[in-house]
């Protein structure tokens, strides 16, 4: 009899985070903990909320890595998320693909701003990010994700990822998208990426909104934003590279927040 001890390649690393208001007007973060490549720090932040940036504590994703955050702003906390750098997607020794899982809770009255820097691509490499986010009634959230295929004057490796948020329990938003060697094909054609490489996107949950939704609307040449069938709105943009992408999604943030 043979006793399979094979055991999953690549790296498994965690990073948990929790903030709760104190009690004070302000906000605690009684859990804040990372292992393996992701290592969540506090930075000072201006006002009450509390502000945690994600530091890699070693390069990847790797094929084969799988790497997960999960993130709650308790009742009536307010955290921001950001990272120190952008993530590298890297081809590894592993065949296997590897896995980013983000999972975010905001409470009642709670609000979380999840802000990371840029996800490129790298050639060769293949990844899939799912990224959740559940939110009580009167929970604010901002959310950004941006992608970039390939570094400059390279190609793209294999990139899918999916976004889901719900209110309540009812979903506001499924939505996935897949780059890159092996993905369905004209995912770089007009009725997609239409040749740029750079994607940015932006969700924006309000309790506001409900009694003063914004309309749908072109953001310059190649971005729109979407209501949704919630107090929310989704804002998409398509460049030719990060920095055009992002100055969108920063005005985006100020006029919604």
């Amino acid at each position: 009899m043979s006793v399979d001890t094979a055991v999953p390649s690549g790296v498994r690393g965690i990073a948990r985070i929790s903030a709760r208001g104190d009690g004070r007007g302000g906000t605690a973060l009684p859990v804040l903990d990372g292992e393996g490549q992701l290592a969540p720090r506090r930075t000072r932040s201006a006002g009450r909320g509390a502000t945690v940036t994600l530091v890699g504590a070693m390069s990847g994703p790797l094929g084969g890595d799988h790497l997960t955050v999960e993130a709650a702003a308790h009742d009536g906390a307010r955290l921001h998320i950001g990272s120190a750098a952008a993530t590298l997607a890297l081809p590894g020794q592993s065949k296997e693909a590897a896995r980013y899982d983000v999972r975010l809770t905001v409470g009642e009255d709670a609000e979380l701003l999840w802000l990371p820097e840029q996800l490129i691509s790298v050639r060769d490499s293949d990844l899939r990010v799912t990224t959740r986010a559940d939110l009580a009634a009167s929970a604010s959230l901002v959310l950004r994700e941006e992608q970039v295929l390939g570094r400059t004057g390279e190609d793209p490796g294999r990139l899918s990822s999916r976004l889901t948020v719900r209110r309540v329990g009812r979903l506001l938003l499924d939505q996935e998208l897949s780059c890159g060697p092996g993905a369905p094909g004209g995912w770089d054609g007009p009725a997609v990426l239409a040749g740029h490489r750079a994607i940015g996107q932006l969700i924006v949950v309000r309790p506001e909104f409900e009694h003063g939704m914004p309309g749908p609307a072109l953001l310059g040449e190649a971005a729109s934003l979407t209501p949704l069938a919630g107090p929310a709105v989704l804002v998409t943009a398509v460049a030719p590279d990060a920095l055009r992408v992002r100055r969108v999604l920063d005005e985006a943030v100020r006029t919604l927040t």
